[in-house]
């Protein structure tokens, strides 16, 4: 095995949840290109089978678009279950889905908005992780799961409190996981991003103080872009990270030395 080989994805099948634009379009799309088939989840069908046809166009690798919210269990277990039907087996688990629906303190934010934050960004990844290395365990041939942390999980964001804590929670979510699942060869890491260009970001993006100073503290100038992240992505999803768990990848232009 050459050292470029042990970074293909060639006959592994991948879900990647959130893949309908930004950070999780870009994963589902580099994994294609490295040969995995990549099962689309998102909350809109529409948006997905765009991404769909864009894998199929530029790749040879199938294309499974899933509507599922991420923090339903009924949706998650129907998810995984229509995988496992299609495909019959589950290689690599991308849990990428998020959201932040309000910026400001904790102090003046309703209960209803940290339960839809901590829904998507943390029952959800821990819903499609437990189900998924369930599968995997069952299967007795391990795997690899993906959580998209965030540089806020180290760091706390200004006005964005719920989501830094979610995201400190997925944290160590991953870490109990690898613990717990490394016997069995399901490795659990997780990527945490700095500022990138998506429409989740674009509030922070398009506020000029806010953008200035974040871009202040970046020893590489800028903000970063959803292909930045495919790198560490597929490093952990392919054999090249088979001596890694319970690690999380910053990947922030510098910012957290």
């Amino acid at each position: 095995m050459t050292a470029l080989d042990r970074f293909s994805l060639n006959g592994k099948r991948a879900i990647v949840t959130g893949a309908s634009r930004g950070i999780g379009r870009a994963i589902a799309l580099g994994f294609a290109e490295a040969g995995a088939d990549v099962a689309l989840v998102s909350r809109k069908l529409e948006s997905l089978q765009a991404v769909a046809k864009e894998i199929e166009e530029r790749t040879a690798q199938r294309a499974l678009p899933i509507a599922c919210h991420m923090g339903r269990m009924a949706d998650v277990d129907r998810m995984v279950e229509e995988v496992l039907r299609e495909w019959g087996a589950i290689d690599v688990l991308v849990n990428n889905a998020g959201t932040n629906p309000v910026m400001g303190p904790l102090t003046d934010m309703d209960p209803v908005a940290w339960d839809k934050i901590m829904d998507v960004n943390l029952k959800g990844p821990y819903l499609a992780a437990v189900r998924v290395a369930r599968a995997m365990l069952e299967r007795g041939e391990g795997g690899k799961i993906i959580n998209i942390s965030s540089a806020a999980s180290f760091d706390p964001a200004p006005m964005l409190g719920a989501y830094s804590i979610s995201k400190a929670a997925l944290n160590h979510l991953t870490r109990v996981l690898a613990k717990e699942c490394g016997h069995a060869k399901i490795y659990v890491n997780a990527i945490a991003p700095g500022l990138i260009e998506t429409h989740f970001a674009a509030a922070l993006i398009t506020n000029p103080a806010i953008h200035q100073s974040v871009v202040r503290q970046t020893p590489l100038g800028r903000h970063g872009q959803p292909d930045e992240i495919v790198g560490a992505a597929l490093f952990l999803a392919s054999s090249a990270s088979d001596f890694m768990t319970g690690q999380v990848v910053v990947v922030d232009g510098g910012v957290r030395m």
